[in-house]
């Protein structure tokens, strides 16, 4: 937190959280009014484990899901769904350009640091964009009607 300054603070919840708000903000009331709805939100595990370096980004991140949760139970009686998805690692050029600042860090390569990453996890991998895209479509059904409200981890079974 001391290393944060007040800018990087603000830049990464506007984008995080204020951007994930407006737009809720702007869609839920036609979705009311359609009576039908989805909205789903990509938090991060991030948001319940926490890091020294990282406040920002795990706070944004919570706040993602606590108003997930607001919006499920005002979108519920007008058939809106309100879910949030916390992926882990996700192997994107976006993760491997943040993978390689970090592994530069502690003098490693990119490949060994995400071979580190992988091992930090059960199933020993990163998670696959389409994985997190597959849940979302599912998400979207109709036969999801009853999955509301909820924060949805994808992770391969580790904690960040």
């Amino acid at each position: 937190m001391c290393g944060h300054s007040d800018e990087l603070w603000h830049q990464v919840i506007n984008v995080n959280l204020n951007g994930v708000y407006r737009t809720i903000k702007l869609c839920l009331p036609e979705m009311i009014d359609r009576q039908w709805g989805r909205i789903i939100n990509i938090a991060s595990t991030a948001a319940s484990v926490g890091s020294p370096t990282n406040a920002a980004y795990c706070a944004s991140k919570a706040a993602v899901v606590g108003l997930t949760r607001c919006v499920a139970l005002e979108g519920a009686p007008h058939g809106v769904t309100c879910n949030s998805i916390s992926p882990g690692w996700v192997e994107t050029n976006f993760a491997k350009n943040w993978m390689r600042q970090l592994a530069e860090t502690e003098d490693k390569g990119l490949a060994e640091y995400m071979e580190e990453i992988k091992q930090t996890n059960p199933q020993k991998r990163m998670i696959q964009p389409e994985e997190i895209g597959e849940l979302a479509v599912f998400l979207c059904r109709d036969e999801a009607l009853g999955i509301t409200m909820q924060d949805i981890t994808v992770s391969a079974g580790s904690l960040w």
